[in-house]
């Protein structure tokens, strides 16, 4: 294997700062030898910044493998039916949690990251959706099951495992650790070597791997490459804030932490295939640009505040502190792009919205949804209080009514939510609940006994294929809408994941921006009225260009907004544009 010098020297330059206790120029090596095996070799020179992997043709949905069920068929052979059926030219990419054997949390306590869960399918399956489809995958390199080989291995002392865990005492300073449940942080384990307490991040199903021993890096860099040797192009590293442990930190986001995710883009541009790291950091705003770094760090970070934030606007008809966040939120450096979404599997994050929303305004959001159906998750503070940590409910359901108790215009106020996510700079990911405008799986909450799975409905595919057929349901109404409007932003320049993006100040009931393509040839002043009130705007509310022809995409309408100002039914979207 040939390899430039500006590789290694990038490699251990970050190597001794994960590992000054070591050879580096060993550690290297076998970081080397990970990556690219036997008969592979890397680029000559680095893949340089830039926004060429990404376009406005670009568009995620975010699923579970077996999120379509039907009792016959391989889910992933359902998965790739309804993307080529129903999203072909709608979106260009899948992004498929956890889709490895497991033992809790719906995928993300991994047993084997090295195969595919029998009951949704096997590689060849995943294969064939990665070829027609940029496909994502997870990376849950912070913890794996307490009943996976690994973990075996350990309790029976068993080299190299023995050292794989991270392990603390009791009477470690652990008073400022920062971690999103409210359980015990450490769990006591009998193993071949005596009694050992190891963390434990999110459950003591999951356990927490210890990258102090630069073995268990070697190993993850080795799934790596397979993953993308089986067709993966986007590597989502989850929980990727937690990596690194220290007693007496906080134990998020520290340094060696964002050493790794420095080492792994090196990796990634040096890769000869094209590489997206996505971070997944549910943090407040500056704690989850940092992993943008110095464009070494992530590709793509994810908008984590828009979820909340446009929940507010929705829910109480004033975009104010959606406009407000927008225009502080510096753009993505060149070479990086914001992951933009409102629904995930994992409910609607409202550790974002610290700082951003009033706490009366917080308290009202969480009692909104909750009359709707929805529940609250809780985590432990530093304190020994505790506090909402996300709100679980559909997307779809948390918008069935507004402050004033309102359920009209539930479909339309949905839409807007999402076309929201399709206007702003960034790339836009629909969860597929989301997408099909799904309810609260309430039943699904007490047969598991768990808030989440009110957001991870598994829906018959032969009745989802009926309700997309049938204009009355929610399903037939919402996908269509959002397929068409996703087929139109594709042909847009102005929706370039990179192109300006402004926040204009219309009126506090429209959240407004203007759009430019890189080129500068389009402009689009994508509205969205928020409200249940038509909303009139003056002449001369946008800075159109003068003497050119201006068309609402959406409605196919000329406009003369400089003469007649701009008009907006309730909820309605608007996304204008020199260039139809």
């Amino acid at each position: 294997m040939t390899v430039p010098s500006t590789l290694t020297n990038r490699l251990q330059a970050l190597l001794m700062r994960l590992y000054p206790d070591h050879d580096t120029e060993e550690v290297t090596a076998k970081v080397l030898e990970a990556f690219w095996p036997e008969g592979t070799d890397p680029r000559g020179r680095a893949r340089k910044p830039g926004n060429q992997l990404w376009s406005q043709k670009d568009a995620l949905l975010i699923t579970y493998g077996d999120s379509l069920i039907d009792g016959v068929y391989k889910p992933l052979d359902l998965l790739r039916d309804f993307l080529g059926q129903h999203l072909k030219g709608v979106v260009n990419g899948v992004h498929i949690l956890p889709f490895f054997p497991f033992t809790s949390d719906d995928g993300f306590a991994v047993t084997d990251y090295r195969k595919v869960n029998p009951a949704l399918g096997d590689w060849p399956d995943i294969q064939r959706i990665a070829s027609e489809w940029d496909l994502a995958s997870d990376l849950v390199l912070n913890h794996v099951s307490s009943q996976g080989t690994w973990f075996n291995a350990y309790r029976q002392g068993q080299k190299p495992y023995d050292a794989f865990f991270f392990e603390a005492s009791p009477d470690d300073d652990l008073s400022m650790v920062v971690r999103p449940r409210t359980t015990p942080l450490l769990q006591e384990v009998e193993t071949a070597n005596g009694v050992k307490n190891v963390w434990c991040t999110f459950s003591h199903d999951q356990i927490d791997l210890n990258f102090k021993n630069p073995e268990v890096l070697y190993e993850i860099i080795r799934i790596i490459r397979l993953h993308i040797g089986m067709g993966v192009k986007i590597i989502r590293l989850d929980a990727v804030a937690f990596v690194w442990k220290q007693p007496g930190t906080t134990c998020i986001h520290l340094p060696q932490t964002h050493a790794i995710v420095q080492l792994l883009r090196v990796l990634s541009d040096f890769a000869r295939e094209p590489v997206v790291l996505l971070t997944e950091t549910n943090v407040p705003k500056a704690e989850n640009l940092s992993y943008f770094g110095q464009l070494n760090e992530a590709h793509w970070i994810y908008n984590f505040p828009l979820p909340p934030l446009i929940l507010h606007a929705m829910l109480s008809g004033d975009a104010h502190f959606l406009s407000n966040w927008l225009r502080s939120m510096p753009p993505a450096p060149h070479g990086c792009a914001y992951l933009n979404f409102t629904a995930s599997h994992d409910g609607i994050g409202m550790r974002p919205a610290e700082g951003l929303l009033p706490d009366e305004e917080i308290a009202r959001m969480i009692s909104t949804v909750q009359d709707s159906g929805g529940r609250a998750s809780m985590r432990a503070l530093p304190n020994g209080g505790t506090s909402v940590y996300e709100l679980n409910a559909t997307f779809f359901s948390a918008l069935s009514r507004t402050y004033r108790g309102d359920t009209a215009n539930h479909i339309a106020r949905f839409l807007c939510s999402q076309t929201i996510v399709m206007s702003i700079e960034g790339v836009p990911a629909f969860y597929i609940h989301a997408m099909l405008g799904t309810e609260n799986d309430i039943e699904g909450v007490e047969r598991r006994g768990m808030n989440r799975a009110i957001n991870r409905h598994r829906w018959d595919y032969p009745e989802l294929r009926k309700r997309i057929k049938d204009p009355e349901t929610p399903q037939g109404q919402v996908l269509p809408a959002l397929k068409e409007r996703l087929k139109l932003r594709a042909k847009q320049p102005a929706f370039h994941p990179n192109a300006t993006n402004f926040t204009l100040n219309v009126d506090d009931r429209v959240f407004c921006v203007w759009r430019q393509s890189i080129n500068r040839e389009q402009s689009i002043f994508a509205l969205h009225n928020v409200s249940a009130e038509t909303v009139d705007l003056p002449p001369r509310a946008l800075n159109l260009i003068a003497d050119e022809e201006w068309i609402d995409l959406l409605s196919g309408e000329t406009l003369h907004p400089e003469e007649d100002g701009v008009t907006l039914a309730p909820y309605q979207c608007r996304w204008i544009t020199n260039r139809g």
